[in-house]
């Protein structure tokens, strides 16, 4: 019996692999490029793509147990519903598929849109799955080192709603946990749904109050430009992907994303800990940029 990990190099797969180290279990990933990857000892490679079928198909045979990350790419849905259909196939009896927190609300938001959509056919095929839905990552702020240490500011437009981000060990646990719980069950389980969140509500303004108490230096909050965001993220990466972020940020802009107390209070039952802080990971950063 064997656990799959897709998006196996990624950031979020490279948790869930870390995660499932060291508990027994039978793991592949999979992976375009297995003369690149480097996994924990025992990690067996496969080579495959989501976006190509027949490689799925191939590598789930013999797979017992998987974990679905379909990348934020055009096809994304189809990539999604596609391998969720060759799960069902090869006989797959347990899976954990990463979602989005308030993917439901944001229906304007591609790729919230498009992981809505899979979570329909999750509960209309009755499909023995766990869907974890993440809020936004908290370590997406590593990206702000050089705003923070050379400008003085914090520069994600994340607006004053407030957002109840998460630390990415948290997303990798919750998966780990769910994984071995359904590889080491007889039979397929019912389905289950976490968000995935944060204790925290961080606003571009306690977010920037917070660095300002880490760094011992006055750190102001950027503001909330839209067009600043995407034009800076197209600088390196495709045009759809900017606007499909500056969208995100558009709605955490107007309407948030805070987690319910049950919510936060339900992860911590899973994880077996309270989910890790915001100031947690800044202080942890800054000790590591000081280092540097």
């Amino acid at each position: 019996m064997t656990i799959l990990v897709t998006g196996s190099t990624g950031t979020i797969g490279t948790q869930v692999l870390a995660f499932l180290d060291g508990h027994g279990a039978e793991v592949q990933a999979l992976t375009r490029t297995p003369g690149k990857a480097h996994f924990p000892a025992g990690v067996t490679v496969v080579q495959g793509d989501l976006s190509d079928i027949d490689s799925v198909r191939a590598a789930l045979q013999g797979i017992s147990t998987l974990f679905l990350l379909a990348p934020n790419a055009p096809d994304e849905l189809t990539q999604a519903m596609l391998t969720l259909d060759a799960a069902r196939a090869a006989g797959v009896k347990g899976i954990v598929y990463l979602s989005v927190f308030k993917g439901d609300a944001y229906a304007d938001v591609p790729h919230f849109a498009s992981k809505m959509t899979v979570e329909r056919m999750v509960h209309a095929t009755e499909l023995p799955v766990t869907i974890l839905r993440p809020a936004y990552f908290i370590q997406n702020d590593l990206r702000q080192k050089d705003a923070l240490l050379g400008g003085g500011v914090y520069g994600m437009p994340i607006g004053e709603r407030g957002i109840s981000m998460v630390d990415i060990r948290d997303i990798g646990e919750a998966a780990a946990k769910e994984l071995l719980r359904r590889e080491r069950a007889a039979a397929p389980l019912p389905c289950e749904t976490y968000e995935l969140v944060g204790p925290d509500v961080l606003t571009g303004a306690t977010i920037s109050a917070l660095w300002s108490d880490v760094l011992g230096r006055p750190i102001g909050y950027a503001g909330n430009d839209l067009d600043a965001l995407e034009e800076r993220l197209k600088s390196f990466g495709p045009a759809w992907l900017a606007c499909d972020m500056r969208l995100m940020m558009r709605r955490y802009q107007q309407d948030g994303a805070i987690a319910t107390d049950g919510e936060i209070a339900r992860l911590a039952t899973l994880l077996g800990h309270p989910p890790r802080s915001y100031r947690d990971f800044a202080e942890a950063a800054a000790a590591a940029w000081a280092a540097a």
